[in-house]
């Protein structure tokens, strides 16, 4: 085993043991996920293992393949404890996720398939990082810092660098650090604001 075969099992590892953090928190009733969220990162992940697969993209498709595996089961865990209600917001986001989809399916090229992933996934945090804004103790940072160094390793892994290979990895690295930074800066802040 080379070394970037090394990285990609390690980022398909850390990403699935991500969700351990967060399932303890969902179960300790301390984390409430916003379903909107991880159902849109299921259904996104899923898709794009299926695609990755059907394209021989195996190396690809073990990392896709555990997130989907963390993400669904984070949604089945918070069906029982999370925010299942649906806001107006949250539907918003999830029809705009649901459209982004049908539009990847429908003009599928590489760069515009990664485009796409990369709005839907956008799409789909915008609920969670909303809820890790108002309740940012409802949230668990590791999770989402964890799922940014497995993306680091998923970087390290690639064995083509450019933009089709990069986008994706980069802004799951970048979208996990600002969820972890907003949760424990907010966290911080409420904290500020309870002592005054």
């Amino acid at each position: 085993m080379g070394v970037k075969d090394l990285l990609l099992v390690l980022a398909g590892l850390i990403t699935v043991a991500s969700a351990i953090p967060y399932s303890l928190d969902i179960i300790r009733r301390k984390t409430r996920p916003n379903i909107a969220s991880w159902t849109t990162w299921t259904l996104l992940t899923g898709l794009a293992t299926a695609a990755e697969i059907g394209a021989h993209e195996y190396r690809t498709a073990i990392f896709t393949a555990a997130a989907t595996l963390e993400t669904a089961l984070i949604v089945i865990l918070g069906l029982r404890h999370g925010y299942v209600k649906y806001t107006r917001f949250d539907a918003v986001c999830q029809i705009s996720a649901v459209i982004g989809i049908i539009l990847w399916q429908i003009f599928n090229t590489p760069l515009i398939a990664v485009l796409a992933s990369v709005i839907i996934d956008f799409i789909g945090v915008l609920p969670t990082y909303h809820h890790a804004w108002l309740k940012p103790h409802e949230e668990t940072w590791q999770t989402f810092a964890l799922s940014g160094v497995a993306g680091l390793l998923a970087i390290g892994a690639l064995t083509a660098y450019n933009w089709v290979s990069l986008t994706f990895a980069v802004y799951i690295v970048l979208i996990n650090a600002v969820l972890s930074a907003t949760i424990i800066s907010r966290r911080a802040s409420k904290r500020r604001i309870l002592k005054l």
